[in-house]
């Protein structure tokens, strides 16, 4: 899939700017802080209706304005469609083929990308809600249905913790609701950690052989799912069910004492190893990149295979961070395959015998202008 044009309306610091891409490599070329980044929000907010870099929606709309717009044409293998984002101090509005969608999770998942930026380098040694949040916004582009499950979870998750504060300060008494709550938490848990040890099982089956290539066969990677809870099966969703509903029953004390669910899925972690060590906390920074790296370039590779098509991959000022050896493995994995889009202040250091004929659209104070070939 590609993007053939993007329409920003009040977006940032772009008051308008329509341009066309090129389905091969795009780069976005100019100073910092003069909208590069906000031009790959765009694209990433489209895609899945929120931002990568603000949890508050109204910092996306320009200055003075009442409402942001993005709107974007998608083509795929067999059918080409627009899509629309309006956000406003009210909400937000999305748009699929004109038709707006009552629930966002029916909406993403229409156009897939790949972020990999600065702070994904991070992604081994970063905080277990950093590699919970990665299976997130993947898993819940490919499959519809874990999406579903997961938005279930937490607004189950965050009634029980919320009853749980009030069982624990006597204002309510009541353990039957609580019953309840731990039972519906449990169903859509078992969905969640059935799905999430699938990817992590298919993400490392890919990301293998990428990581020894980078390595040169020097180093093997192994992706383990880390989860709060011991499972009978990780493969079989009732048993996954049972399994939590009884940790949920032995934890009920502490929890009540403590107010809080203290595990299941919102708990769990991501954990990668190279040559059987924790790369998290024994490996070398060219280590951590590597694995960082080769995750990426899987998870290209594993969109594919389940969905049949390629996602949009956005590399947010990240090749000046990579040496010469991952940025030929990124650049030739990619190559007349995946529509690119890079920012970056200078082509120097990028190795410009890797970007085949890139569209290269000069940026300059929320102005738009594409050089000539």
């Amino acid at each position: 899939m590609f993007i053939q044009q993007l329409e920003l309306t009040h977006f940032r610091n772009y008051e308008k700017a329509e341009v066309a891409f090129s389905k091969g490599i795009n780069v976005f070329l100019g100073e910092n802080a003069q909208g590069k980044t906000n031009l790959m929000e765009a694209i990433y907010v489209l895609a899945m209706a929120r931002s990568h870099r603000t949890a508050n929606d109204k910092e996306l709309i320009q200055w003075n304005e009442e409402f942001a717009r993005i709107s974007g044409r998608v083509q795929k293998k067999h059918s080409s469609f627009p899509l629309d984002i309006t956000i406003s101090r009210k909400g937000k509005k999305a748009k699929f083929n004109h038709l707006e969608q009552k629930k966002l999770s029916a909406y993403i998942g229409n156009l897939n990308v790949i972020l990999f930026a600065p702070e994904d380098l991070s992604l081994v040694k970063g905080a277990p809600n950093v590699r919970r949040k990665f299976i997130d916004m993947e898993l819940g582009q490919i499959s519809p249905v874990y999406l579903h499950h997961l938005v279930e979870y937490q607004h189950i998750l965050k009634q029980r913790n919320q009853y749980l504060k009030q069982l624990a300060m006597r204002k309510a008494t009541d353990l039957t609701f609580l019953e309840v709550l731990t039972e519906q938490l449990a169903i859509s848990g078992a969905a969640v950690l059935k799905e999430r040890f699938s990817f992590a099982k298919q993400l490392e089956t890919w990301a293998q052989p990428i990581h020894q290539e980078i390595s040169k066969q020097r180093e093997e990677l192994m992706i383990d799912y880390a989860c709060s809870i011991v499972l009978t099966d990780p493969e079989d969703k009732e048993a996954i069910y049972t399994d939590l509903l009884n940790v949920y029953q032995d934890n009920q004390k502490r929890e009540l004492d403590q107010g809080t669910t203290i595990a299941g899925p919102h708990r769990d972690d991501l954990k990668f190893f190279v040559n059987e060590k924790n790369v998290q906390t024994y490996g070398s920074q060219g280590q951590q990149r590597t694995t960082a790296l080769s995750i990426k370039l899987a998870e290209i590779s594993l969109m594919h295979e389940l969905t049949g098509e390629y996602p949009v991959l956005l590399l947010d000022d990240v090749l000046s961070e990579l040496d010469d050896n991952r940025q030929t493995h990124l650049l030739t994995a990619i190559q007349n395959k995946v529509q690119t889009f890079l920012t970056t202040t200078s082509l120097d250091g990028v190795k410009k015998n890797l970007l085949d004929a890139p569209k290269v659209f000069n940026i300059d104070q929320g102005n738009i202008e594409t050089e000539s070939e």
